[in-house]
């Protein structure tokens, strides 16, 4: 009896190790698309659920990973019914591709219910009290204003590099005339041209 049993666990055993033997590699490779439309699924999920491990398709579609004949492997995608492919076995070559289409899945959210205000005096007073932030556009637009920037531009003392500029450009002028009298807007026709319009125009009348 005990050599029966003993030779019963042998036999079983090398059935054991043919089949993991007979079990091979394969390149496991292919695209992902949907079926309505065949376009692209990126970022689909591809597990193996005899080792537990699997892949992203990229923004193609397209997937590789290693696995093994007979293995079932799920394809899900957010949005999409899930579907189970089961590598074939005794292949003629150590890789395998495949086009999987997946079907887009309905999905039911709970129902929204907008209930009003029990009186319209409270509707009215919260939407008194409600207080609306500005937003990019309406801030840019408030400090964008004419009369705003014309204040500031008076009123703001120069920063350094203003002041700097406005120095360098009064050194230069006094440079350049160095040596001589510098022209007088007396002798100058634009000028008199200028005067003269203004004098038309009655600027100079006493208000």
């Amino acid at each position: 009896m005990k050599y029966f049993l003993f030779s019963i666990l042998v036999v079983f055993s090398l059935m054991c190790k043919a089949q993991v033997v007979e079990k091979r590699l394969v390149q496991f490779s292919g695209l992902v698309l949907s079926s309505d439309s065949l376009q692209a699924l990126p970022f689909a999920v591809i597990y193996d659920k005899n080792i537990g491990k699997g892949c992203y398709s990229n923004y193609t579609g397209f997937f590789s990973f290693v696995a093994s004949e007979g293995d079932s492997i799920y394809f899900s995608y957010v949005g999409f019914k899930r579907k189970l492919f089961v590598v074939p076995r005794n292949l003629t070559e150590e890789k395998y591709s495949i086009v999987q289409l997946l079907t887009a899945d309905t999905l039911n959210l709970a129902a929204t219910i907008i209930r009003p205000w029990p009186k319209p005096e409270e509707f009215k007073q919260a939407f008194l009290d409600l207080k609306v932030q500005d937003d990019d556009l309406d801030r840019a637009k408030k400090n964008l204003q004419k009369m705003e920037s014309a204040d500031l531009r008076i009123n703001l003392p120069p920063d350094g590099q203003e002041a700097s500029n406005y120095f360098l450009r009064k050194n230069t002028s006094s440079y350049y005339y160095r040596g001589q009298t510098p022209p007088q807007n007396i002798f100058n026709p634009l000028a008199w041209a200028e005067f003269i319009e203004a004098w038309k125009r009655g600027d100079f009348k006493s208000k």
